[in-house]
């Protein structure tokens, strides 16, 4: 379980982290006194409960819990505040709860007991990759739609290969093999990048897109994918490789071999 906590003072950051550690010592905390900082964390972790300080600078603590929010709709928020008024603002924001600046340790350990999501258990993911047969990309249940078909398939490039940063050179060579100048695709493929930023924006999923100069990748732990479930549960998948992957696109006959020798080597166990 991640806590992270997000103050306006230091020494008082460092006391709620002193008491969360001896109350949840299994919990893994991450504290700061930057707003901005705190948002940046969340994006690199699922965290499953927030204290927010309502007095946080930059970012106020209303709006990074909306930010949160729209990561984990399960994270539990919890505000920190010396005003009685605040909590009414904060549970218009379906917050698990919400402290007083002056709280006691009881009081701390009051919230851990009485949280509006339940901790420490797998929580369903918004995104679906589906490889075996026809690539197809799903959230929240419905197939998403990009602005250029060649979007999609530059996001099945990246799910083949498992969270590994690509380099734009290498995406262009499997999405145009050897159709023309690799020099004059790349504003094409600057296009295709920004048709998927954009993309997962509106649908508040840019955690899942990890990118670096030069190359971008697929966050692995962020979708469900048979692909990856597969090769992780072997036999005890819920998904199944029966001999098609990514049937539409001619690059992935490469990955589609190494599927075969594994499911295989998968009858030789048995």
């Amino acid at each position: 379980m991640k806590i992270l906590i997000a103050g306006n003072d230091e020494k008082k950051t460092e006391k709620m982290s002193k008491i969360l550690a001896e109350l949840s010592p299994e919990a893994d905390i991450l504290s700061t006194n930057s707003s901005p900082e705190a948002l940046a964390m969340a994006r690199k972790s699922e965290i499953e409960m927030a204290f927010l300080d309502m007095d946080l600078k930059e970012l106020g603590a209303m709006d990074l819990g909306r930010y949160l929010k729209d990561l984990y709709p399960y994270i539990n928020l919890i505000f920190v505040t010396g005003r009685k008024a605040d909590a009414f603002d904060a549970m218009g924001l379906r917050a698990s709860g919400c402290l007083l600046a002056k709280y006691s340790r009881e009081d701390l350990k009051e919230e851990l007991s009485s949280l509006r999501y339940p901790v420490g258990q797998k929580r369903p993911k918004r995104a679906f990759a589906q490889t075996f047969g026809n690539f197809e990309f799903f959230v929240d249940g419905a197939p998403v739609v990009f602005k250029y078909s060649r979007t999609k398939e530059m996001l099945a490039h990246l799910i083949n290969n498992r969270g590994a940063q690509t380099t734009n050179g290498e995406i262009i060579a499997s999405l145009w093999e050897d159709d023309g100048d690799p020099d004059k695709k790349g504003s094409y493929l600057r296009n295709l990048r920004q048709d998927l930023n954009n993309t997962m924006a509106r649908l508040k999923l840019t955690d899942i897109i990890l990118k670096q100069r030069g190359s971008i990748a697929i966050a692995t732990d962020r979708i469900e994918c048979d692909l990856f479930d597969w090769l992780e549960k072997k036999q005890n998948s819920r998904y199944h490789y029966l001999g098609d992957y990514m049937n539409q696109y001619s690059w992935a006959e490469f990955m589609h071999a190494e599927l075969d020798e594994i499911s295989y080597s998968f009858d030789e166990d048995y």
